[in-house]
């Protein structure tokens, strides 16, 4: 690998990702719209991505060895990039995620999901399901049907991490701080996690690699919403209480199971690390 574009990469796990590439002396050029500089020693490419001829016009004369990218959300961004990328990349690397096994089916708690329990070639496309997840499920759909470039996916658990811009574990915080309650549904199943540390590291392994099709990139050790309270309380009190009518559970508190199996990801090489081994010191820092 000596060429390598990563589409996005200007925050969280993708600016990790960028790093690890330029240092291990891989010529890394970046794609976004210009809102943030790379890394020293990382090209820059600036276009719109939904801009077909600016995106050509940014991509002209280049070819590269893999692309990982990171904010391809829906079919149309899928069908952009096989446009654009075909017969210019060896290899195509899209970060998706777990929400794509959230597709409403009952499924066991406790028994993890492998690859196969969402298979993009035969997904059928659903008009007016604006859904993160289901925005995933169409990218991956028409990557995998075009046949286009090796293509791989590689589904994310939940991230976590200091550089974290949802907020997620902050709600936690802040309720428990001020003695409120934290809506975690009645029936309050587990799911999975993985560091933006390891989720970069995942990626750079994938760019790197030789298989292609879907793999599952999560830490072991799932966890509930109650799991994440007890950790954020460091023994305090706190208080949880069922979403009341119209109002949203807490981030992470779940009523439905598709935790994933990430032994697939284990068999091809790499090696996961234990929820434990990283959240309680990243809980301890956001305090």
């Amino acid at each position: 690998m000596e060429q390598a574009l990563v589409i996005g990469g200007n925050r969280y796990f993708g600016r990790r990702l960028v790093t690890l590439l330029r240092d291990s002396g891989v010529h890394v050029s970046v794609l976004n719209r210009g809102s943030a500089a790379p890394p020293p020693g990382v090209t820059h490419l600036v276009a719109d991505r939904e801009d077909e001829t600016a995106l050509a016009a940014a991509l002209a004369g280049r070819s590269f060895d893999v692309v990982v990218d990171q904010v391809c959300y829906t079919a149309s961004h899928a069908e952009g990039a096989v446009r654009a990328f075909a017969g210019r990349v060896g290899r195509y690397v899209m970060t998706s995620t777990i929400e794509v096994y959230d597709t409403g089916e009952a499924r066991p708690a406790g028994v993890p999901l492998g690859e196969h329990a969402f298979d993009p070639a035969q997904w059928r496309m659903q008009d007016g399901d604006g859904s993160y997840g289901e925005g995933k499920r169409q990218a991956e759909a028409v990557f995998t049907r075009s046949g286009a470039f090796p293509f791989v996916t590689v589904r994310a658990g939940h991230v976590l991490g200091a550089a974290d811009f949802t907020g997620r574990l902050a709600y936690y915080r802040e309720r428990i701080d001020a003695g409120l309650p934290v809506a975690v549904h009645p029936e309050n199943l587990p799911s999975s996690y993985t560091h933006e540390a390891e989720m970069a590291d995942v990626l750079y392994w994938a760019a790197g690699a030789d298989f292609t099709g879907a793999v599952n990139a999560c830490s072991y050790g799932e966890l509930t919403a109650t799991d994440i309270c007890e950790l954020v309380a460091a023994g305090r009190p706190y208080r949880t209480a069922a979403p009341a009518p119209g109002e949203e559970a807490s981030p992470f508190s779940f009523d439905r199971y598709y935790g994933m199996d990430n032994s697939r990801a284990e068999q091809l090489g790499y090696t996961f690390s234990h929820t434990r081994d990283w959240l309680p010191e990243l809980v301890a820092a956001t305090r």
